[in-house]
């Protein structure tokens, strides 16, 4: 008798290695669900994102080229693999384990030339069983050890969210703060391009709703370094959401942020862009889109204030609000479903604590409320474009 798991393993291969014949059935869709229904005429081509994705994947470590303000240009791949590596020089019991860390670099280069720099000790490639790897790396924790837990894509550690939350993210709490748990769950959530409904998922409101766990999601390079760091050095679970789409990406690197010792401090935001009109606010990924969106109404002469909120746990409530207080009106932005997600956790928060404030109600951009489909045309559709955020952010500016 075949385990259930290793035949949904040997689907998962599978999918990945089939010639991309098939397609949904699927012929209703609803683009992308805020609080009108807009139409999606300016939509990401996903020829071109596939091609992104495949460059990421390939791609050799990027030569870093440096400015005269002393920053250098760097991939968020490269400031993650840079953070991972300062804290293991600093600390002798952090370790690295997941599937392929080691011998092959990571599915994504992440973890590049770690095992040749610290040995098969502390880069532990670990079979293909999450729940099991998991639960050692729980286990470490527990026992003194700092483990850095790499999920190959967070929708592969739907098989540990037991030990994730149960194990991991309860246990100072049920020892009375006796026993703490210094353990980092990493690796890409959320829109990745042409992998399917099984492999696009983003976890941040699931993992942003339970008490005991840290998340944090970077969008830049800088983010990406100083986040990880701060991670890896917590008493406390943390759950880092990275991107796939964003590996690949270079950003610069202040000569601060070029320090081993630099750290952003979890549950901090950061002002992207300054602005007085409306205040566009969201994580990872979609920062992107929303300063693209900026500069589109830039055009029209509406400014648009833009917060990368970098730590979805603790949120940071002061940032959002302040900025409420100034431009009276707020796009929430994330790549979630839109049932219970991070902007709907926004809009209540502004809602709640700033509702005198607001000119217009807050706005909301999501995912599409179903399962990313795999046909090209229709996944394009299912997600945030910078047009549908300058569309949300003109509607509620009466536009």
């Amino acid at each position: 008798m075949v385990h259930p798991t290793r035949v949904s393993r040997l689907a998962r291969t599978t999918a990945r290695l089939a010639p991309r014949v098939l397609a949904p059935t699927a012929t209703v869709l609803k683009p992308i669900r805020a609080n009108s229904v807009l139409s999606p005429a300016k939509a990401p081509a996903a020829p071109a994102l596939a091609a992104f994705a495949q460059y990421n994947l390939l791609s050799s470590r990027h030569a870093s080229s440096s400015s005269s303000d002393g920053s250098i240009e760097i991939t968020v791949r490269d400031a993650l693999n840079q953070a991972m590596e300062e804290e293991m020089h600093r600390n002798e019991k952090v370790f690295i384990m997941g599937e392929e860390v080691a011998q092959y670099n990571g599915a994504y280069k992440v973890t590049r030339g770690l095992l040749d720099k610290f040995g098969e000790k502390r880069v532990i490639d670990s079979p293909i069983t999450e729940s099991g790897f998991a639960g050692l790396c729980v286990g470490a924790a527990l026992a003194g050890l700092y483990p850095i837990c790499e999920f190959m894509t967070f929708n592969f550690a739907m098989q540990a969210i037991d030990q994730v939350i149960n194990s991991g993210a309860k246990t100072h709490y049920m020892s009375g703060g006796i026993q703490p748990c210094p353990i980092v769950f990493r690796g890409p959530n959320g829109f990745a391009s042409g992998v399917g409904a099984q492999h696009s998922q983003d976890f941040t409101s699931w993992y942003g709703s339970i008490p005991g766990l840290k998340v944090v999601s970077p969008y830049s390079a800088e983010d990406a370094k100083g986040l990880l760091k701060s991670a890896i050095r917590d008493p406390n679970p943390v759950v880092v959401l990275e991107n796939e789409l964003m590996y690949g990406q270079t950003f610069k690197l202040s000569a601060e942020a070029q320090k081993d010792d630099f750290l952003i401090p979890i549950g901090k935001a950061k002002i992207e862009r300054e602005g007085k009109h409306v205040t566009l606010v969201s994580v990872s990924r979609p920062i992107a889109q929303c300063l693209e969106a900026a500069e589109l109404l830039a055009k029209e002469g509406i400014e648009c204030e833009v917060i990368n909120l970098r730590s979805v746990k603790p949120l940071d409530e002061e940032a959002i609000l302040k900025s409420v207080r100034k431009t009276n009106r707020v796009v929430a932005v994330d790549s979630c479903y839109p049932a219970f997600g991070l902007s709907a956790e926004i809009s209540a928060l502004v809602t709640e604590k700033a509702f005198d404030y607001l000119d217009a109600p807050v706005a909301r951009v999501t995912g599409a409320d179903v399962p990313t489909p795999y046909a090209e045309g229709l996944e394009a559709l299912s997600f945030s474009t910078a047009e549908i955020i300058a569309a949300e952010a003109k509607r509620i500016l009466y536009r």
